[in-house]
């Protein structure tokens, strides 16, 4: 009897835990994931390449620097980063400017802020650099059917004391929402992580979406077609609600990773980096 109960038992969880395993992106294949630690480790990522080494940097509530969340900038987003440059998007609870702190591939610092046009949202989600390094794609919270385009701060924009202007938008054929983070796979193909609850958009919550451009970035506005690759892994010792959060692809060996956060008090054990290769 006893036996026979521990089997029941197994069948059950494996029967309660076949369709999340089941599900997968399409075109993306599963290898691995990390553990992603809720401090530091819970809003994105972003590989870094330069001479002197490969570093991955993770973003979190515990990463924001103190002079920074002092002066009202409490949330830092996914990161970018390319050709050496990285850059981190912050946002502060006001309608005030967004801020991008932008690191060179010498490994100094400097901040450069925008200020926000009539129509636009104080989200600041995320951060991708083109692979030129010439152009920043940022983007917002909610339902949208843009991504925003500034020019690359350091690069292009080199006056922190000036405001980081708009330099187009990316004019996607299918709203979005609740995006988290975007990463350039190639100079006219970004993949998105989506934290969408709801799933009415694409017939599924929390997808992995493909934008591709019409060509690459140029300083105007350019079409981006959307499609959605499917529902990313949401796996975890607790029930409720995931967080999908920011994604990262490593040019080196082609590989994706994207957070995604676990429910309630598994947020501290069991939540993820998962990697996928094509």
């Amino acid at each position: 009897m006893r036996r026979t109960g521990i089997v029941l038992t197994l069948v059950t969880l494996l029967a309660v835990a076949a369709p999340a395993l089941a599900q997968a992106v399409t075109g993306w294949t599963e290898v691995g994931s990390d553990n992603a630690r809720a401090l530091d480790e819970s809003q994105g990522l972003a590989t870094i390449v330069r001479p002197s080494g490969t570093t991955i940097r993770y973003t979190g509530i515990g990463t924001i620097p103190a002079d920074l969340n002092s002066q009202g900038w409490n949330h830092v987003g996914d990161p970018g980063s390319a050709q050496g440059w990285y850059v981190e998007p912050y946002q502060r609870d006001d309608r005030g400017a967004k801020l991008f702190r932008v690191q060179a591939p010498d490994g100094s610092w400097a901040n450069y802020q925008h200020t926000l046009e009539s129509w636009e949202a104080n989200n600041n989600s995320f951060a991708a650099v083109s692979p030129d390094a010439r152009w920043l794609v940022a983007g917002e919270w909610g339902t949208m059917d843009r991504l925003l385009v500034h020019p690359m701060p350091g690069v292009v924009a080199t006056n922190p004391a000036q405001n980081l202007p708009l330099a187009g938008t990316i004019r996607l054929d299918h709203p979005v929402r609740d995006v988290q983070g975007c990463d350039f796979q190639t100079a006219t193909r970004l993949l998105c992580s989506s934290d969408d609850p709801d799933g009415s958009l694409f017939g599924t919550t929390k997808p992995l979406l493909q934008v591709d451009l019409a060509g690459p970035l140029s300083g105007s506005d350019v079409t981006g077609h959307v499609t959605s690759l499917g529902q990313l892994p949401l796996r975890s010792g607790c029930s409720g609600s995931f967080e999908v959060e920011g994604i990262d692809f490593d040019e080196r060996d082609n590989t994706l990773r994207v957070v995604v956060m676990s429910p309630s008090i598994c947020i501290l054990f069991d939540s993820k980096t998962y990697r996928f290769r094509q």
